[in-house]
């Protein structure tokens, strides 16, 4: 089959993340059955308007992401519209609505989250207030209307997705997938000598990475012994605040910050952490968190969509209210009790193990109804 892909970014876009590493992982395997997709996608920094990727066609049009999705659905509608088989559209943010347009095609809407919230946490008013209030629940009630069948990749989205309209019987929630191979054997996991805390990713302020430093900074006086690594690009206006805060914490001595990574030093971070934590205002779903307890390391979260869709509280982390506070106290309350650390860090590697790209398209395909 023609597989037509609309999304913002490909794999290799400077900001790419979760999602279009699951994208990228979808795609493959689409290939790999013998299915052509195209991939139509917004331009960035040298990237070519159209190159070969992995098997994968993709063409680039526009690059500012507000304008985009104006030109990439005239560029469908002159050129991709009706010639494929199969239509899939991610949205994120600003839909490109080409679900509105095609006649031929089976087509299916891919969400991973709802921004909701986020909004205001990565756009200045007054756009983030028509965003968050006029643009997304109007595009979302206009795309619910198409009665076009949705995929998307947990509880907390689908939820979001059915109060704007969607129905149940077209929403289809498919398993996330991890780069990262689960460790053959915890119990043989070096962790640092003293207990540590991981904070991973880029410092936006949507992620309120000084969330979690403030939380080490109460459990510290708990636990004296307690250390800190932050890994993750710090190039942003909210990464440099996060800098500066560091700069004049009492625990300065005790805070790492690394930079951005590598996947083998993530890996590694990843192992020898003790804890991971996540406060993301809004997650599709927290593929960090399960990238984690895959290398032995359970999560402490915050209560929000993705992440505790990722964790299961009490069992494989912790899910604590959104507060520096309640962190510290779900940091403490692993690591002060071995043996219920012990049995949440063990849970949690288990069911990553179940958390694969191939049962997510396994899942995929029979949502979108292509067969091998």
């Amino acid at each position: 089959m023609n597989i037509a892909w609309l999304t913002w970014k490909d794999h290799q876009h400077p900001e790419a993340g979760g999602a279009e590493v699951v994208a990228r992982e979808l795609t493959q395997r689409l290939l790999a059955d013998g299915h052509k997709v195209t991939m139509l996608t917004c331009g960035y920094g040298n990237a070519p308007k159209r190159e070969m990727l992995n098997g994968v066609e993709v063409i680039r049009v526009g690059r500012n992401r507000y304008t985009h999705p104006f030109q990439a659905l005239a560029y469908y509608m002159r050129h991709m519209r009706n010639r494929y088989h199969v239509l899939i559209e991610e949205v994120e943010a600003a839909p490109y609505f080409s679900v509105l347009f095609e006649r031929k095609a089976k087509k299916y809407l891919l969400y991973h989250q709802m921004d909701g919230p986020v909004w205001a946490y990565e756009t200045k008013p007054p756009l983030s207030h028509i965003g968050r209030y006029v643009l997304e629940p109007t595009a979302s009630r206009l795309l619910a209307g198409s009665k076009t069948p949705v995929v998307t990749v947990s509880r907390s989205t689908a939820s979001d997705l059915l109060r704007y309209g969607f129905q149940p019987e077209r929403t289809h929630i498919i398993s996330e997938g991890i780069e990262i191979a689960p460790v053959e054997n915890i119990d043989e996991i070096v962790k640092f000598d003293h207990p540590t805390l991981l904070s991973l990713g880029a410092m936006r302020a949507m992620k309120r990475t000084l969330d979690q430093v403030k939380a080490f900074e109460i459990a510290k006086a708990t636990m004296p012994e307690l250390q800190l690594k932050i890994a993750g690009k710090s190039d942003s206006p909210y990464g440099q605040k996060v800098l500066h805060y560091i700069e004049s914490s009492p625990y300065q001595g005790d805070i790492e910050y690394l930079g951005k990574v590598s996947t083998a030093q993530k890996a590694e971070l990843m192992q020898r952490a003790h804890l991971i934590m996540q406060t993301a205002v809004h997650e599709g779903w927290g593929l960090t968190v399960t990238e984690a307890a895959s290398q032995g390391t359970p999560a402490v979260v915050y209560n929000v969509n993705g992440l505790r869709d990722s964790v299961r509280n009490g069992v494989t982390g912790i899910v604590t209210d959104e507060s520096p506070a309640a962190l510290a106290y779900g940091i403490v309350k692993l690591i002060a009790h071995p043996d219920l650390y012990h049995d949440v860090r063990k849970a949690a590697w288990e069911w990553s193990k179940e958390i694969t790209f191939d049962q997510s398209y396994a899942d995929f395909k029979q949502a979108i109804g292509v067969g091998a």
